[in-house]
């Protein structure tokens, strides 16, 4: 792990992250479970210092166009291949292609990010956001954090997550287009809403939101029923951004089968 002090990194006196006994600290706390509760997410702008994210991206950016795996998928919103009840027809199912170039945490060990994903005040304090009674960094040396580039017409199409909520931090803006569009609420747990899906993905769901999120903004955005999507990016920057996974139990790890299909190899 990083020798530098992790407030060369972060910047802790705006988010007070090491000192959770202030008005301060709780202040942080309650505004974004306000924003989670209304939006579906929150944001931490110039979260990471920007000596820091040219640091990581001086590392990064080499690798995305030497080591990186290319990830290319054909996948509906829900990333699975049928729905029950659903026909293989419906507008609900429709596949769309999501392309980007991924970089694991064992190629970027040692630095900013991975003080970062390691910081126990900051994973404490999202498990507090997010009312859990902890969370926890992954054992998994390829999956605890990763990088993903998406370059000129690349993008991460419509889906639901997986999991329970999702920690990013962008690095790098495109010039143009690598919006995040999202649409809150769109399905609950009782009700999966297959109409409202498909009038979504045909684009013609006014509720949709865009974000235009700065480098250095940490984003938590709870996302199993929450779309959403990265529009395609346009220009010669790519669209740089850090993930950060965490579980609500220790030791965490992904089978050599999850590693393959997401990274390309096994360990």
């Amino acid at each position: 792990p990083m020798t530098a002090d992790i407030t060369t990194v972060l910047d802790l006196e705006t988010y007070p992250l090491n000192r959770p006994d202030t008005g301060a600290y709780r202040a942080l706390v309650s505004r974004c479970r306000a924003d989670l509760d209304r939006d579906g997410m929150f944001n931490l702008p110039g979260f990471m210092r920007g000596g820091a994210i040219e640091d990581v991206l001086r590392a990064a950016v080499p690798k995305l166009a030497r080591e990186a795996f290319t990830h290319e998928r054909l996948h509906n919103i829900y990333f699975r291949d049928d729905i029950p009840g659903l026909p293989a027809d419906h507008p609900a199912l429709c596949r769309r292609r999501t392309i980007n170039h991924t970089l694991c945490a064992d190629q970027l060990a040692g630095g900013a990010l991975d003080a970062a994903y390691t910081y126990a005040p900051l994973i404490r304090f999202l498990a507090e956001t997010m009312d859990m009674p902890a969370l926890y960094p992954m054992d998994d040396p390829l999956a605890r954090f990763n990088v993903m580039g998406y370059g000129a017409g690349e993008a991460l199409n419509w889906h639901f997550d997986r999991s329970e909520f999702t920690t990013t931090l962008l690095l790098q803006a495109p010039e143009a287009g690598g919006a995040f569009e999202y649409r809150t609420g769109l399905r609950t747990g009782d009700d999966p809403n297959y109409a409202g899906v498909a009038r979504l993905l045909q684009g013609e769901d006014p509720m949709v939101r865009r974000l235009r999120l700065a480098p250095g903004t940490l984003n938590v955005f709870r996302g199993r029923n929450t779309a959403h999507r990265v529009t395609p990016v346009r220009g010669a920057r790519q669209r740089i951004i850090a993930v950060f996974t965490y579980y609500d139990t220790p030791g965490r790890r992904f089978t050599a089968e999850e590693n393959t299909g997401f990274y390309g190899r096994a360990g």
